[in-house]
C-alpha cells in the first residue's frame, strides 16, 4: 500500500512539473517587452528611417529579436485606419507606442490610451495639439520630439522667394486632412504678406489630385512651390519631384531626402536623426523613465540643402548669397 501511495505521489509531482513548463515558457516570453510602432506610412518606403529608430533603441540597450520585440502597424496612407491600429497595440499590451513623424498617429495613440507610454515626433506644437500639458513637464503618458516642420514653412517660403525674386506668384501644396495644414497655411499667408509675395494654396488628397494640382499651378503661372509636409506627400515623393521637373517648377521641401531626389531646395530637421531620438526615448521608457517627466525635445539643428543640378536643368541662377548659407550644395 505504501509503495502504491509513493508511486502516485511521484506521478502527481511529475504531472505538475510538466504542466508548469509551458507556464514558465510563457512567463519568459512575457518578460521581453514589446514596442508598438504606429505609422501612416508603408513599410517599404520607411525602411531607411527604421534603421535609425532601431539604432536609437540600441543606444538605450534594446535590440529587436533579442531583448525587445517591435509590433509594427502600418496605415499605408489611410489615416482612418490609425485609431483601430492604435487600439490594437493597446490591447496587445505594448510597453510603449512610438509614432515618429506622423502627427495623426500620435493623436490616434493618445485617443486610444491614457496609460500606455507614447513617444511621438510631431511637426507642430505638441501642447497646441493636446499631446502634452507643457514641454518641460509633459504631465501625462506622452512625450517625444517637436521637429518644427510646420513652423518652418515661412522660412522655406523666404528661401524660395530669395531664389526666385522675380516670381509674381508662388504656390503652396497642402493636404487638408493633415492636422497641421490649417495653421501652416495661415502662417505661410502671413509670411507672404510680410514680404509682398502673392501665394495661392492648392489642396491634394491623393495621387490624381497631386497631378491635377500641378496642372493648375502651371495654369496660374506659379513661379515656385512650397510643400506643406505630410505623410501623404512623403509617400509620393517621386511623383511630386517628377512633376516638378517635368513642369520646370522650383520646389522647396522639408528635408534633405527631397533635395537628394531632385527637388531644388530643402530646409528642416534631419529625418533619420529624429527617428533615432524617438528610439532613444522609447528605450529610456522601457528602462523605467516616466513620459510625464521626460521633457519634449525640440529640434535645434536644421539643414539647408540646394540641388544645383536641378537649378541648371531649370536654367536658374541661384544667388551666391543663398549658396553661401547652404549646409550642402549638390552639384
Amino acid at each position: 500500500m505504501q509503495f502504491d501511495w509513493l508511486k502516485r505521489l511521484e506521478l502527481i509531482t511529475l504531472l505538475s512539473s510538466a504542466a508548469a513548463w509551458p507556464l514558465a515558457a510563457r512567463a519568459q516570453q512575457a518578460a521581453v517587452p514589446a514596442v508598438g510602432f504606429l505609422s501612416a506610412r508603408s513599410p517599404a518606403e520607411a525602411a531607411s528611417v527604421l534603421t535609425a529608430f532601431r539604432q536609437g533603441l540600441g543606444e538605450a540597450g534594446y535590440f529587436e529579436g533579442k531583448n525587445v520585440t517591435i509590433e509594427y502597424r502600418w496605415a499605408e496612407e489611410r489615416y482612418e485606419r490609425l485609431p483601430a491600429l492604435a487600439a490594437d497595440l493597446v490591447q496587445r499590451q505594448a510597453a510603449v507606442i512610438a509614432t515618429p513623424l506622423t502627427t495623426p498617429a500620435a493623436l490616434a495613440a493618445k485617443a486610444a490610451t491614457n496609460t500606455v507610454p507614447i513617444v511621438f515626433a510631431v511637426a507642430d506644437d505638441p501642447v497646441k495639439l493636446g499631446l502634452v500639458t507643457s514641454l518641460n513637464r509633459p504631465g501625462g503618458n506622452a512625450t517625444g520630439i517637436n521637429y518644427f516642420v510646420a513652423a518652418l514653412g515661412p522660412k522655406r517660403l523666404g528661401l524660395l522667394h530669395e531664389a526666385l525674386p522675380q516670381a509674381s506668384l508662388l504656390a503652396v501644396l497642402s493636404y487638408s486632412k493633415n492636422p497641421v495644414a490649417g495653421s501652416a497655411g495661415a502662417e505661410l499667408r502671413a509670411a507672404a504678406a510680410s514680404i509682398g509675395q502673392a501665394i495661392e494654396i492648392f489642396d491634394a488628397k491623393n495621387s490624381e489630385e497631386i497631378t491635377a494640382a500641378f496642372s493648375e499651378l502651371v495654369r496660374h503661372k506659379a513661379g515656385g512651390l512650397v510643400v506643406i509636409p505630410s505623410t501623404l506627400f512623403t509617400t509620393r515623393m517621386i511623383q511630386i519631384v517628377t512633376l516638378a521637373t517635368r513642369h520646370a517648377i522650383p520646389v522647396v521641401f522639408q528635408s534633405r531626402e527631397w533635395a537628394e531626389a531632385g527637388g531644388l531646395m530643402s530646409y528642416g530637421a534631419n529625418v533619420s536623426e529624429t527617428y533615432r531620438k524617438v528610439g532613444v526615448y522609447a528605450g529610456r521608457i522601457l528602462r523605467g523613465a516616466k513620459p510625464a517627466e521626460l521633457p519634449v525635445e525640440q529640434s535645434t539643428k536644421f539643414e539647408f540643402i540646394i540641388n544645383l543640378q536641378t537649378a541648371k536643368i531649370f536654367g536658374l541662377e541661384i544667388p551666391p548669397t543663398l549658396t553661401a548659407r547652404a549646409d550642402e550644395v549638390i552639384e
